[in-house]
């Protein structure tokens, strides 16, 4: 069974009209900013949200959050990743409110930046780090120290990826002719992406091999599972492959574990045993506060010290007065220390199980061609029938209408998702009730379009 287009366009202005009828104030806030916010929100993208405008909150504590309206919600977006912990935890909030009493940024380092980076050490298996203020300065970062110390200009990354804003980046390849080009939407690329990049197609060996035997690849930049394009796994021993290329052809292999953190206490890279040259981790790690942090092997770190001159080290487009500040180290260490431990994940995982189960059960029952995929406490489903296996088939599964009306309809009931796609979030203090109460949530929504 497929959906009723004529009913998802109707069922969709119906929903537009309840969500303007119970959000009043959050409308009112919208109008108030245009007048000094671009488009009357701080940032661009915000105005994707589904609704005629976004919802603004009030407060939040675990999995929920109020609304202006006093609206209340389940949150399964928890930020993208940067309130995957849950919000206003207890141990976060304690190391954060007595810390700033006693200063915030130094640009001089604390006993708490040591234990951060043992403790990253003992997770990722990387020797050395460094820190940013966020995850998409940490892979700008990690790329210009790849192509410093390998001399060599190009960049591998895949086709719809994401790792921030980071130009090299955004980029994708064109379906007509095969090259790489800039990412549809990308605002002012500061060069044709195609002197700087070479975007292929994840789970595509051939294509991997073609693209480094040229030998001028700095660098693959790569989730260990794709994500923010929908939750693309790797094909059975794709990663041996990746890792064997790259050391064949010289090139170091950074594993970006921004969202795949969700997998374990250490990613994807500690529970699948990787051995990349770098690791780039960020948003969660100090409760929202923005931070980030990238490691190297002891080789790599030692010829990237090396290539450092000291008395250039301070404007060589690394860094920041902000990086590394103490508020956000000492953050970091009560989230690694006391929340993002073994037992989150032994809370978490099962439950997003539990979700990714009762979605499934509701494709089922429909017989809908949509699917579901998982990865540590994070789950999805697709309009497609079978998982894609890479960004192309990904981004083809795209329904801009099917997802406004999801997205739209969940939130109206009280459930928010991940914009954008079809992803949820759960924490440790999310509940098996709350986990239930979506799949009752998504039985009705999908009823009302079939």
């Amino acid at each position: 069974m497929d959906i009723n287009r004529g009913k998802l366009v109707s069922q969709y202005q119906k929903e537009i009209d309840d969500f303007k009828n119970t959000h009043p104030k959050s409308g009112a806030l919208y109008q108030r900013a245009k007048d000094s916010l671009l488009q009357g929100v701080p940032m661009n993208w915000m105005t994707k949200w589904a609704g005629s405008y976004p919802v603004f909150v009030a407060e939040a504590k675990g999995a929920h959050f109020t609304d202006v309206d006093g609206n209340t919600y389940l949150d399964l977006c928890l930020g993208d990743t940067g309130s995957m912990i849950g919000h206003a935890s207890e141990p976060a909030v304690a190391a954060i409110t007595e810390y700033v009493k006693q200063g915030t940024t130094f640009m001089l380092p604390t006993e708490d930046a040591i234990w951060v980076g043992e403790e990253l050490g003992r997770r990722f298996g990387m020797k050395y780090w460094q820190f940013s203020t966020s995850a998409t300065d940490a892979n700008r970062f990690a790329l210009r120290l790849a192509r410093e110390v390998t001399k060599r200009p190009m960049v591998v990354v895949y086709n719809w990826c994401y790792h921030g804003t980071v130009d090299e980046t955004v980029a994708v390849i064109d379906e007509a002719t095969g090259k790489t080009v800039a990412k549809p939407g990308s605002l002012g690329p500061q060069v044709d992406p195609s002197k700087t990049t070479r975007v292929i197609e994840w789970n595509d060996v051939p294509a991997l091999e073609d693209a480094l035997k040229t030998g001028d690849v700095a660098a693959v930049l790569a989730e260990p599972v794709m994500t923010n394009c929908g939750i693309v796994h790797p094909a059975p021993g794709y990663h041996e492959q990746l890792r064997a290329l790259t050391k064949k052809y010289g090139t170091l292999l950074i594993i970006d574990e921004t969202h795949t953190l969700c997998t374990g206490i250490g990613g994807y890279t500690k529970e699948y045993a990787l051995k990349p040259d770098m690791v780039v981790v960020g948003k969660t790690i100090a409760a929202g506060i923005p931070t980030a942090a990238y490691g190297f092997t002891e080789e790599l770190g030692k010829k990237v010290a090396d290539a450092i001159p000291p008395e250039l080290c301070d404007i060589g487009g690394i860094g920041g007065t902000l990086a590394a500040n103490a508020l956000s180290m000492h953050a970091m260490k009560a989230v690694l220390s006391e929340i993002l431990t073994e037992a989150f994940y032994a809370k978490s995982i099962p439950l997003a199980t539990r979700f990714n189960a009762g979605v499934q059960r509701v494709i089922d029952e429909y017989d809908l061609p949509w699917n579901t995929t998982q990865l540590g406490c994070r789950t999805e489903y697709w309009f497609r029938r079978a998982p894609a296996v890479n960004g192309g088939e990904a981004e083809a599964a795209v329904d801009f209408e099917l997802d406004q009306y999801m997205h739209l309809a969940s939130l109206n009931r009280g459930i928010l998702m991940t914009p954008f796609h079809n992803m949820a979030l759960i924490s440790a203090p999310t509940t098996e009730a709350d986990i239930d109460r979506h799949t009752e949530v998504f039985r009705e929504i999908v009823q009302a379009i079939l």
